[in-house]
């Protein structure tokens, strides 16, 4: 037997009561739209009432007929039933009743567009599965439970909030911890929600630094999700067993180990294994692909606390229709953002910075300086940014004694490269807190940052990236 999934007494009754007391208009309108009452009429004449509302003209008998007269949808037959049901001295049952009805409308008609999108719009079963559940989180987030917070509420979650931070003992992170001293100074920590984006130039270590923060989130038992779509998981797997056994990376990749070093290497692989990383390593991920696979990840290891996303401006267009990439990259900003909120975890979000900035005499990078949008910077809550000055010392060297060769002469450069580089992290943008510089200790052969106060001397290692053997001062840090 078919249920009817509506009904039309209950609709008549509502917006019977609304016409006897005009006051319940409020009420009804914060959990329903017109769309919710199944006759098109009833959806009339509660769009109408609507329109009055907002005109603060009487939402009476007269006004009504007026406005759907105007707008060629009055129907007297209709209206003289709405006027003929007994008003109700209590809406709120009926009210409720009449959205769960129209919720169970709207998903038997979501069987009809899962069909639509499999068959007719032929998109793959990522991206179809991706468009279900974003019509279910919207009709979850329909559910009329949305509305205005007072302010005792407000004020009273936010103590709760304070509270809570006190009981830590003051401590300076709140949010999560990056593992770095002036970083979580100046953020506190990366808290639930916000979209953090690291932009650079190639070369400056963005990975390095985002790997850097992972190691430190893994270290302290929490979970991490890593969608790399430039490299591999082996090679993010390399950089990690680096960071946190001090043995260059060069030499981990050939297996060019000492039998302490061995040791050192299989208890670091050991502790990765057991770790609580998880790296998709999909070079054609999409927005819609990162949604789908990271609330089923949260949904099946909620220990997950940070998302990693290298880089935003490799990320494909699931889109089939023809859009510029500055609006594409606009899209992936902002569903970014949204799941972040979401899931209620940090998602820290990589990305190029234009070569413009190279040509400047000051190379510092610049909010202005983010490669195709600028909604990237508005959807951010920080943005921060990876400064290497012998970078740039580096590549002019060379031109300049390229240069010289072209002419025959000899150029000596004063310039050597180092096993240990001063970087700077730059926050340029802190929706919630202060901007500024940090100053840390790029370690080259371990493709590790440290903090500058951090800095400490260890066994003697060679920097293989040059033809002379260098003492190099190296931190020894403990295993994930």
């Amino acid at each position: 037997m078919e249920i009817e999934l509506y009904n039309l007494n209950m609709e008549r009754s509502v917006l019977s009561s609304i016409i006897f007391e005009p006051s319940y208009y409020a009420d009804a309108a914060e959990r329903l739209t017109s769309r919710d009452l199944y006759l098109p009429a009833h959806q009339a004449i509660f769009a109408a009432m609507g329109d009055l509302s907002a005109e603060q003209v009487p939402i009476d008998e007269e006004f009504l007929r007026k406005r759907l007269t105007k707008n060629n949808l009055y129907n007297e037959d209709v209206l003289l039933d709405v006027l003929a049901a007994t008003p109700l001295s209590n809406t709120y049952a009926y009210i409720d009743e009449i959205k769960e009805l129209a919720l169970k409308r709207e998903l038997i008609k979501l069987t009809t567009e899962v069909k639509r999108v499999v068959f007719e719009e032929q998109l793959d079963a990522t991206e179809s599965i991706d468009c279900v559940q974003k019509r279910l989180f919207e009709l979850s987030g329909d559910t009329g439970t949305k509305r205005f917070r007072s302010g005792d509420e407000i004020v009273e979650s936010t103590l709760e909030r304070i509270k809570i931070n006190k009981a830590r003992g003051n401590k300076l992170i709140i949010g999560l911890d990056t593992g770095f001293y002036g970083l979580n100074r100046m953020t506190n920590g990366f808290n639930a929600g916000d979209m953090i984006v690291l932009g650079a130039r190639p070369s400056m270590g963005k990975t390095a630094f985002a790997m850097n923060i992972v190691a430190n989130v893994l270290r302290n038992g929490e979970g991490a999700a890593i969608f790399s779509l430039e490299m591999s998981a082996e090679d993010l797997a390399l950089r990690l067993l680096s960071i946190n056994t001090s043995i260059p990376m060069s030499k981990i990749k050939i297996g060019d180990l000492t039998d302490d070093e061995w040791a050192r290497m299989s208890a670091a692989a050991d502790s990765l294994a057991r770790s609580k990383l998880f790296v998709d390593d999909d070079s054609s991920l999409s927005i819609g692909k990162l949604r789908s696979r990271l609330r089923h990840l949260k949904m099946q290891r909620p220990e997950v606390k940070l998302a990693v996303v290298d880089y935003i401006g490799l990320m494909a267009d699931q889109n089939r229709v023809e859009t510029n990439r500055q609006q594409q990259i606009s899209d992936i900003s902002r569903g970014i953002k949204i799941l972040a909120r979401e899931l209620d975890i940090p998602i820290l979000a990589l990305c190029q910075l234009n070569r413009g900035l190279e040509a400047r005499e000051e190379k510092r990078p610049k909010l202005a300086d983010i490669r195709e949008s600028g909604s990237i910077e508005q959807d951010a809550d920080i943005v921060m940014f990876i400064h290497r000055e012998d970078v740039y010392t580096a590549k002019e060297e060379k031109e300049r004694k390229k240069a010289a060769a072209k002419t025959g002469k000899t150029y000596r450069s004063e310039f050597r490269e180092k096993p240990e580089e001063e970087a700077e992290i730059i926050i340029e943008k802190h929706r919630n807190g202060e901007t500024g510089t940090i100053k840390m200790i790029f370690q080259k052969a371990f493709t590790r940052f440290v903090d500058e106060s951090s800095r400490a001397s260890a066994e003697p290692q060679y920097y293989r990236d040059t033809n002379i053997e260098i003492e190099y001062k190296s931190v020894d840090m403990p295993s994930i």
